[in-house]
């Protein structure tokens, strides 16, 4: 960036301070925009996008939606003024990073309005929310404790304003919210139970607030319950709404149709590469599950130094000694009974000193996908959530020196780091002292190439909920909850599951074209760390300002 301003002191210095003027003024929308943003946006139970907030009630009226509109219309008028086409590409970039923020708030509001035809939405407002509270490791002081109280009071009005907004929900939707709220009462009995001691709280006042979210909550199910023989089946938001986000927001230029040929091409390769290794290990003794969870741990912390190391060593990507660790941790009971969101705590930028956690289950034969493979070898899952993926990118990303490029735009760049970061490692060697891990992998593979196939069919209205869930338990093959759980995720948000492999695909064209045009000055780590460091941006606009052309 200094070496761009540079350039125009000496050939431009009329345009210069008509130049800065500009920039301070895409910062000062981006700010703006960004404070607004941690004040309204809503929750989800992804854990990428989380964002730091400020506490207090939270409003989900129809008054309060309109005022985001007109929020929202005035943030875009103030960033179309700006003229940023003959600015370095480093500051075209934020300018498109502000579009596509832009974009998604109105995809939220007005595309993809789940404000209006999901009540598990209302879900994620509630209990989502104050999961995601919990999550952030105990105890809790006073500050904490008093948000942890005021998510659950918050809980009746939300509802109660939820309802008022679900003119007409999508019955496959609305069974899936009916579901999630099976046994709600015990289950925030207990929540309240276990949480009292680790808060300033005075349980009487808590179990109360509680039992007064439980009533709004079982009233919430009831209500959808009557609705539902009424409602629609119809779940797909239909291909221009679905390419609008693509465009707008993800920033991809493809097709749905090149997304559904890339994906098919990923999985026939990822079929194929599992099939070498099985037949490779067919005389290898199989992983097996940890005795304990306490070994679990133990496993986990020891073998996050040795790939901190491996990356350093081999000329991976730079490891500054400041990012804490990626931690696994047992699963308090608190969390267990709800569920409702991603376990773990990537920390933030205001918390850059504390070590990552993440929340697992007692190691067993019956685990669901994801959780098996992590109690037989912890590695996968934290080269593609901790080190070197979604923490260590994070991390690096919130202390970027450019504060527009700090924040979450779209989950292609992550997800696609995260996706690429795993085949990388294996490519690198990482797991050759273990070939079975390399099968996960390769599972792994068939799982985010299925992907793009369930999201482009779901959003096209190809594939009912229903036929995802099938598709994803037989054809991966997974467990039928992580299949379900996955298809309902990827029915209500479109374009989020196609992150994985399409970020990656993206990657590895990005990587290929800079080896072309760098030749023997081509440097892996110093390609890297651009990527990690920039991993909020989507991969088009990275390549862009790395190559110099579009």
């Amino acid at each position: 960036m200094k070496s761009a301003y540079a350039a125009l002191i000496i050939f431009f210095p009329a345009s210069l301070a008509s130049l800065c003027a500009q920039t301070d003024s895409l910062e000062k929308v981006a700010g703006d925009f960004w404070t607004w943003r941690a004040k309204y946006a809503a929750f989800t139970g992804d854990d990428v996008n989380r964002i730091e907030r400020p506490g207090g009630m939270r409003d989900w009226s129809r008054a309060s939606i309109d005022q985001r509109r007109k929020d929202l219309a005035a943030f875009e008028a103030r960033w179309k003024k700006i003229d940023a086409s003959h600015w370095p590409i480093p500051q075209q970039v934020d300018y498109r990073l502000i579009g596509s923020a832009l974009s998604r708030a109105h995809w939220e509001l007005d595309m993809n309005p789940r404000w209006k035809r999901d009540p598990n939405f209302y879900i994620e407002q509630t209990l989502t929310a104050l999961v995601e509270a919990l999550t952030v490791p105990p105890p809790y002081d006073e500050a904490r404790s008093r948000e942890i109280l005021t998510r659950v009071e918050n809980i009746p009005s939300i509802l109660q304003q939820g309802a008022g907004n679900l003119t007409n929900p999508p019955a496959p939707f609305a069974t899936v919210a009916v579901q999630n709220l099976e046994g709600i009462r015990q289950r925030v009995r207990k929540m309240s139970n276990s949480l009292a001691s680790s808060t300033t709280l005075n349980p009487d006042k808590l179990n109360s607030a509680c039992e007064r979210a439980s009533d709004a909550l079982e009233k919430y199910q009831q209500q959808l319950k009557q609705k539902l023989p009424t409602l629609p089946q119809q779940t797909a938001l239909g291909r221009d709404a679905y390419i609008w986000f693509l465009r707008n927001v993800a920033l991809m230029p493809f097709t749905p149709e090149e997304l559904l040929a890339m994906g098919k091409q990923e999985w026939n390769r990822a079929v194929a590469f599992e099939a070498y290794e099985k037949n490779r290990n067919k005389d290898v003794p199989p992983l097996k599950i940890a005795d304990n969870i306490d070994n679990c741990i133990k496993d986990a912390a020891e073998k996050e130094l040795s790939i901190r190391k491996f990356l350093v060593e081999r000329g991976i990507l730079s490891v500054p000694d400041w990012v804490q660790h990626y931690t696994l941790r047992a699963t308090p009971e608190y969390l267990r009974v709800l569920g409702f969101t991603e376990t773990d705590d990537f920390t933030g930028p205001s918390r850059l000193k504390e070590n990552c956690i993440r929340y697992v289950p007692e190691p067993s034969g019956k685990l669901p996908y994801f959780w098996r493979a992590t109690a037989m070898d912890p590695r996968p899952i934290t080269v593609h959530e901790g080190i070197p993926g979604h923490y260590f990118q994070l991390c690096l990303s919130w202390k970027h020196e450019d504060p527009i490029r700090r924040h979450y735009y779209d989950s292609g760049a992550n997800e696609g780091i995260g996706f690429y970061a795993e085949e990388m490692m294996l490519q690198a060697g990482l797991f050759d002292d273990s070939p079975h891990t390399r099968e996960i992998i390769y599972n792994f593979m068939r799982l985010r190439a299925l992907r793009v196939e369930v999201d482009v069919k779901l959003a096209l209205g190809e594939f009912t909920l229903e036929q995802a869930a099938k598709y994803l338990h037989e054809k991966v093959p997974m467990d039928e909850l992580t299949a379900r759980q996955e298809a309902i995720a990827f029915s209500t948000s479109p374009g989020g599951a196609i992150t994985y492999q399409i970020g990656k695909l993206q990657i590895l064209n990005f990587v290929a074209a800079a080896r072309m045009q760098q030749s023997d000055k081509f440097n892996l780590r110093a390609f890297h760390d651009f990527v990690w460091k920039n991993g909020n941006v989507p991969i088009s606009l990275q390549r862009w300002e790395y190559l110099g052309t579009p």
